[in-house]
C-alpha cells in the first residue's frame, strides 16, 4: 500500500433530513471533501458512488451515481456504482484505493449517500430485507434464533413495534455469546452507554444524549437482550474521501501534515463454519490480513471504529480484531478500556448506535472520524497521540456471520 493517501474527508450530519434529497446530501459531502482536500471537482479522475436503498425507496436503480454526480458537475469520468449492504461505503473506499494503486488514476473520489427516512414505516424497515438470502429467509431467522438456545427470554422483552429483522440476528448472536462466554446484558448496556457518551462530543452525530447503564437497561425493548439505545437508528446522511497517490497529491497541492496514509485495505467475505468457531470469523481472518499488509499488530492501533449496528456488534468486532481474547469483548468495555482515555478507544464518534447508520455512507463516516483523529482535529473526543487507526465495517448476513467485512488501517 505504498504511496496511497487520503487527501480529504467529509461527513454530513447524520440524522433525519426530511427536507433534503439524496442529491442534496451528496452535494454537501462532495463540496466539503473538495474543500478539505484543497482541490476542485475537475481534479477528480474517477468516482465510486455508494448507495443501498434508493432503488427500494424511490425506484432509482442502475445509474444512481451518474445521476447524482452529474447533477453536481462531475461528468465525463468513470463513475462506478457500489452496493455491498452496510459495508457499501467502505467497499467504495477499498475500490478507490485499489484503482489508484493500479495506476488507473491519480485522484479518486469515494462517496456514499443514503436517504432512508420515510413516512411509510413498513417500507423503511423492509429496506433491510434483501441483505440476506431472500429465498431462505424463514430458515435463516430460525437458525439465528436457535443460536441463542439455553438463554431464557424474559417476558415482555420483545417490542410490539416494527424494527429491523437484523436485530433478531444480533439478538441470536448475543444470546449465544451469553451462553458460551457469560457475557451479560449489563455489559452490552455498558457499551451502549459508552458510545452514547462519546456522541455528546460529536456535533455530526444523530444523537448526542448521554445514557447511564441503568437507563439503557430500563429502556424500551427491541428483542432480548437488546433495548432501543443498544441499536443503531434509521439515518440519512453522506460521507466522502479523496484518495490519491504521490502524483495526485502534487496535482492538487495536498498538505502532507493533513494527509494520511492507507496502510492496508482488505475485504473478506464469510465462509461456512460452526457458529461457535469465532476464530474463523470473517472479520478476524480479514484483520489478520490487514495487520500483515500494514506490518503492525492490534497493539499498535490507537483508535478504532467498528460496526456496532447493535452493542453486540462491538463485542463481536473488538474480539475479532484482536483487541481482546475471544469472550472478553463485554468485560473489555465494562472495564473502561474502550472508552476515550482507555487502552483502545473504540467508536469515539458515538458509533452506529449514536452517530447514526445511513448504510450507504456508514463506512466513509468511519474513515472521516479516523482521519480527523489522526490529524488531531477531533476536539473534545480527541484520542491523545493517535498515529494508527483501524476501521471495520460489516454488511449483510450469510450463514452464521456477516456476508462481508471491510478492514482499513490508516496511519500518519
Amino acid at each position: 500500500m505504498h504511496d496511497i493517501y487520503v487527501a480529504g474527508v467529509s461527513m454530513t450530519h447524520f440524522g433525519r433530513h426530511l427536507d433534503k434529497s439524496l442529491i442534496d446530501l451528496t452535494a454537501e459531502a462532495l463540496d466539503a471533501v473538495c474543500t478539505d482536500a484543497g482541490c476542485g471537482k475537475r481534479a477528480i479522475e474517477a468516482a465510486f458512488f455508494g448507495n443501498c436503498v434508493q432503488g427500494h425507496m424511490e425506484g432509482q436503480d442502475m445509474i444512481r451515481g451518474e445521476i447524482a454526480l452529474r447533477a453536481l458537475g462531475i461528468e465525463g469520468i468513470p463513475v462506478i456504482n457500489v452496493e455491498n449492504a452496510c459495508a457499501t461505503a467502505s467497499t467504495a473506499f477499498h475500490l478507490a484505493v485499489n484503482y489508484v494503486k493500479a495506476q488507473a488514476a491519480d485522484v479518486v473520489l469515494a462517496i456514499g449517500a443514503e436517504k432512508m427516512f420515510s413516512a411509510d414505516k413498513a417500507k423503511m424497515f423492509s429496506a433491510f430485507d434483501g441483505a440476506w438470502d431472500v429465498h431462505d429467509a424463514a430458515n435463516i431467522l430460525k437458525q439465528w434464533t436457535a443460536m441463542g438456545e439455553g438463554i431464557e427470554i424474559p417476558e415482555g422483552s420483545t417490542s410490539p413495534r416494527p424494527y429491523s429483522v437484523f436485530m433478531d440476528v444480533y439478538a441470536g448472536f448475543s444470546r449465544m455469546h451469553m451462553r458460551e462466554f457469560g457475557t451479560t446484558q449489563r455489559q452490552l448496556a455498558a457499551i451502549a452507554s459508552k458510545n452514547h457518551g462519546h456522541s455528546t462530543m460529536n456535533p455530526r452525530a444523530q444523537y448526542t444524549k448521554a445514557f447511564s447503564i441503568e437507563e439503557i437497561l430500563a429502556a424500551a425493548p427491541v428483542t432480548y437482550p437488546l433495548t432501543v439505545p443498544m441499536c443503531s437508528p434509521i439515518s440519512d446522511g453522506a460521507a466522502a474521501a479523496i484518495v490519491c497517490n504521490a502524483a495526485g497529491l502534487k496535482k492538487i497541492g495536498g498538505t502532507k501534515s493533513r494527509t494520511m496514509g492507507v496502510l492496508s485495505s482488505i475485504i473478506r467475505t464469510g465462509s461456512d463454519r460452526p457458529a461457535t468457531d469465532l476464530s474463523r470469523h470473517c472479520s478476524r481472518l480479514g484483520a489478520n490480513l490487514a495487520f500483515e499488509q500494514a506490518g503492525i499488530g492490534p497493539a499498535d492501533i490507537d483508535v478504532a471504529e467498528v460496526h456496532d449496528a447493535s452493542a453486540t456488534g462491538e463485542v463481536i468486532e473488538s474480539e475479532a480484531l484482536g483487541f481482546c481474547p475471544l469472550g472478553d469483548g463485554g468485560p473489555l468495555a465494562e472495564r473502561g478500556e474502550t472508552t476515550l482515555g482507555g487502552r483502545i478507544p473504540i467508536n469515539v464518534s458515538g458509533g452506529l448506535e449514536s452517530k447514526g447508520h445511513p448504510i450507504g455512507a456508514t463506512g466513509l463516516g468511519q474513515i472521516y472520524e479516523l482521519v480527523t483523529q489522526l490529524r488531531g482535529e477531533a476536539g473534545e473526543r480527541q484520542v491523545a497521540g493517535a498515529r494508527r487507526a483501524m476501521a471495520q465495517n460489516g454488511g449483510g448476513i450469510y450463514g452464521v456471520e456477516e456476508a462481508v467485512s471491510c478492514l482499513t488501517i490508516l496511519g500518519r
